[in-house]
């Protein structure tokens, strides 16, 4: 499996849509939107934001889910 580093992430709050570099070794827990500075947080069972607000998880989930389908 190739692990994607890139993601879009969609703000909760005012729907801005940006493309992230997503950390590759650990999961990121706040992010600040660039358009309307709302902090974001994981939803509740989320390990990251990318997990809850992106159209791809973070790679360390990308990494958990490969192992389990091995």
């Amino acid at each position: 499996m190739n692990i994607k580093t890139k993601a879009r992430l969609t703000c909760p709050r005012c729907g801005f849509v940006q493309e992230v570099r997503m950390p590759t070794d650990r999961c990121q827990i706040l992010y600040r939107c660039v358009n309307c500075k709302a902090m974001l947080r994981p939803k509740e069972g989320d390990c990251c934001v990318f997990c809850s607000y992106a159209d791809t998880p973070c790679p360390p989930m990308q990494k958990e889910k490969e192992a389990l389908n091995d």
